[in-house]
């Protein structure tokens, strides 16, 4: 079902990107998405596992309480959300790495929603891309973490964000299979296809993920740092207006901010143009 839902990763490269620098166009609706908090130390080098107390990891000399504050106050169609995981932390794996289920979950629950409320925050993406757990594990402290963080109000909206990958999909699929109804959106990675697809590829790799998480609200995807591997931005969006042609067109998010700002941003204008026209029906 076609929406105006844009979002946008951001804080990750350490650039000096600030939400005032993004162009916001009032007729969609429009999600930041701090990145990362991770459940590693920020003290030892190299950073190791803390079963779920999250720190920063984003840039938050930049990307302040009081910078969330006022970019809300002067938008009123902004959410701010922080994302969880990420691929990376000094340029090692991040691993989904628990001690066990339950202490995970408690540890989180605190850990982030001091994080949340500190920042004034609204939201949060799950971001795990390698695991050192099975899919079972993994969907028990996810799906319980989003479910206590909603039923005590921390958050008002979840998301997850998989990409096409048999290990990530096996573990994503099988949270979304039990607790598909605490979760809001799908950032699916589509970007992570190869530089060679097609328009009609990335449309079909799109209604696989209809196929894989039924009922979810799967949103198209690029990213504009500078790469060879990685889906075209021009395919993407053509491939997107396909997409909302045939009205499935839910949403677009890019990643990531930070590398949109030598470009002028412009990539974030043109999808949000694009989804202000949708036929809103969500």
């Amino acid at each position: 079902v076609n929406s105006n839902l844009f979002r946008d990763y951001i804080g990750a490269i350490f650039n000096g990107v600030k939400f005032t620098d993004v162009p916001i166009n009032p007729k969609v609706r429009f999600d930041f998405i701090l990145a990362f908090i991770i459940d590693y130390t920020t003290e030892t080098n190299p950073p190791t596992p803390t079963n779920g107390k999250f720190n920063i990891f984003w840039q938050n000399t930049v990307l302040t309480p009081s910078a969330v504050a006022s970019i809300k106050q002067s938008n009123p169609n902004v959410r701010v959300a922080v994302s969880m995981g990420g691929a990376t932390v000094n340029d090692r794996p991040v691993f989904f790495n628990i001690t066990s289920v339950d202490s995970w979950v408690n540890n989180a629950v605190e850990s982030l929603t001091g994080i949340i409320q500190d920042n004034n925050l609204d939201g949060i993406d799950i971001d795990y891309e390698q695991f050192q757990v099975d899919p079972d594990t993994f969907t028990e402290c996810v799906g319980r973490l989003i479910t206590v963080l909603k039923a005590k109000g921390v958050i008002k909206f979840a998301s997850i964000a998989p990409f096409g990958n048999a290990e990530v999909q096996r573990h994503y699929m099988a949270l979304w299979a039990k607790y598909g109804a605490v979760i809001d959106y799908i950032n699916f990675q589509f970007y992570a296809y190869g530089a060679s697809t097609t328009e009609a590829q990335y449309v079909d790799f799109f209604n696989q993920q209809i196929v894989n998480y039924p009922g979810g609200n799967i949103l198209a995807s690029f990213t504009t740092a500078a790469t060879t591997t990685s889906v075209p931005v021009e395919t993407a969006l053509s491939a997107c207006r396909t997409l909302q042609k045939e009205g499935k067109l839910y949403g677009i998010f890019i990643w990531a901010a930070d590398h949109s700002r030598s470009q002028g941003f412009k990539y974030e204008t043109e999808s949000q143009a694009l989804l202000a026209n949708a036929t809103i029906s969500y």
